[in-house]
């Protein structure tokens, strides 16, 4: 008798054994804590800048530039920088 046989003999218990184990499963994952989890607050820094009447170039080079070299350490420890621009101004 091998170990799979008991569960092909019996389809409806094998069905009902994985349903139990199934909500089972579901009710022990709802239970747990999330505290390996915890609620960070990720730093933001937003800067705007004006310079009005120039060229989406000149902003690139005086404003854009300078700012990425002071705000953006080359530590690695920031992930994501964002630059736009609209209309003359920088964000």
């Amino acid at each position: 008798m091998s170990v799979s046989e008991p569960f092909i003999r019996r389809p409806i218990a094998t069905s009902l054994l994985g349903i139990a184990l199934l909500i089972g499963g579901a009710l022990g994952y709802w239970a747990l804590p999330v505290s390996a989890l915890p609620q960070v607050d990720f730093p933001t820094v937003q800067v705007t800048t004006q310079l009005p009447g120039a060229s989406p170039d000149v902003i690139a080079s005086l404003i854009t530039a300078p700012l990425e070299r002071q705000l953006v350490p080359k530590s690695g420890s920031i992930s994501d920088v964002l630059f736009r621009q609209i209309n003359g101004q920088k964000w």
